[in-house]
């Protein structure tokens, strides 16, 4: 392949929550090296829950961690977004991304959890550039966990989405049931599930007498019944897809709350 044609290759950025040195980053960058030339910024530290989290109180620090062919990566020590505003607003001052994969995540964002996942904030701000944006997240916690479901549909949606074209901004959030891939009966276009976490402090003491907390917690399922979410589609061993949007308006209640807030 000459200079002309390896300059053709789109370019693609790649992120996550869980690090720089996270195993499931190693699979999204595999996926995303089937499809064009790759960038990776990533957390210099894990960086789960951080939602849309930016550093605006200190310097941040970005440093090459590899370059090889079609393959570069970065270590950010800011936030999941930190590191999209450091690529689409610095590094790739010349030329935008072509899409966005943030993940593979060590865990499962479906559901409530997407507004406390850092991998789904860094999705969700790559999309404000123009570009698609796919989070990836696989259903175990595991550092070691088989990724090799959740690569094999990764690829498969990320060609879906690249050979239709798919209008931006748009942003997905795919969760992958922690199953081998033999078993994943397939991908469900959903919506995400309604429910929330109620969590669980645990008190402790350190050696000098003061108290600490460990936070844990448990989902709670509103509409267990329901087949068209997330929560099922995993739950069956299918692959969710879930379209996220921005706009946090209610509407249902706009027109109710003209008439008592005038």
């Amino acid at each position: 392949m000459n200079k002309v044609e390896k300059m053709k290759k789109p370019l693609i950025f790649v992120t996550n929550d869980d690090g720089v040195g996270a195993r499931g980053l190693r699979y999204a960058e595999q996926v995303a090296l089937k499809f064009g030339r790759v960038v990776v910024i990533a957390p210099e530290r894990p960086q789960s829950g951080m939602a849309h989290a930016i550093t605006m109180s200190r310097p941040l620090y970005l440093r090459k961690v590899k370059e090889a062919e079609d393959l570069t990566v970065y270590a950010c020590d800011g936030t999941p977004v930190d590191c999209v505003k450091m690529g689409f607003d610095y590094l790739f001052a010349d030329e935008k991304p072509v899409l966005t994969i943030s993940g593979i995540n060590h865990g499962s964002n479906s559901a409530i959890s997407v507004i406390y996942s850092g991998t789904m904030g860094a999705a969700i701000e790559a999309s404000f550039y123009g570009a698609p944006s796919i989070g990836l997240s696989l259903v175990d916690p595991d550092p070691q966990a088989d990724f090799g479901g959740a690569a094999l549909y990764g690829e498969r949606i990320v060609a879906d989405v690249m050979r239709a074209g798919v209008k931006s901004p748009l942003c997905l959030n795919v969760n992958f049931p922690a199953v081998p891939a033999d078993r994943i009966r397939g991908v469900r276009v959903c919506r995400q599930n309604r429910g929330y976490w109620k969590e669980e402090f645990f008190c402790r003491q350190d050696p000098r007498g003061r108290d600490y907390f460990w936070l844990t917690g448990n989902f709670f399922n509103e509409e267990p019944e329901a087949t068209d979410t997330d929560e099922w589609a995993l739950a069956n061993d299918y692959v969710s897809v879930v379209p996220i949007q921005v706009d946090l308006t209610n509407y249902e209640q706009v027109g109710e709350l003209k008439k008592v807030i005038r």
